[in-house]
């Protein structure tokens, strides 16, 4: 695959981000509710700092290391979030990661675009393992990755530091073998 491929559920479209996309994705990234849950999402979210982001998406699809998806509302166009796989190819396992805007909460589109990037990775990628992270503190991420089938692994004691907080993740994985018998 040279270049990332569009997949397709109900209600979404996941797509690449192009760069159009820049100043939606800007105005969804850039609340401070976002970038509180997230290890990679600065606030404030400066400007151009979305145009640099999609620049570099796909070099690092060629080069097999991460694939990211703009999530599209079907039936609007409009852009939802975000939602992408960080491979290690080595290892045969990626880790998910995902975040949707503020006013797209709770309405199931998280887990409907982690269940085709799940089946994308598993069945298009040929992938052994899937695995993503949660701050303890964003239990709605972790119903995601249990409602996709993800187990929950364990929980890392301040693993992380968000705003020179220590912070726990909790970690959720899914194998190949596990997911195939879902």
């Amino acid at each position: 695959m040279s270049t990332c491929p569009t997949l397709e559920t109900e209600r979404l479209i996941l797509r690449p981000f192009v760069l159009s996309d820049a100043p939606e994705l800007q105005r969804l990234a850039g609340e401070r509710d976002i970038a509180s849950t997230t290890l990679n999402i600065p606030h404030p979210y400066e400007d151009g700092t979305a145009e640099l982001w999609i620049g570099t998406h796909e070099a690092s699809f060629e080069a097999g290391r991460i694939v990211t998806f703009a999530i599209v509302d079907r039936g609007t166009n409009a852009l939802l979030g975000a939602i992408g796989l960080t491979i290690n190819a080595e290892h045969d396992r990626a880790e998910m990661g995902y975040w949707l805007g503020k006013p797209y909460w709770g309405n199931g589109y998280c887990t409907e675009a982690a269940a085709a990037v799940l089946r994308f990775a598993f069945e298009e990628l040929g992938l052994n393992r899937v695995y993503a992270c949660h701050l303890t503190r964003n239990p709605a991420s972790g119903r995601v990755m249990q409602k996709i089938g993800m187990r929950h692994e364990g929980r890392l004691r301040q693993h992380v530091k968000k705003w020179g907080q220590g912070e726990d993740l909790e970690t959720y994985g899914v194998l190949r073998e596990e997911y195939l018998a879902l």
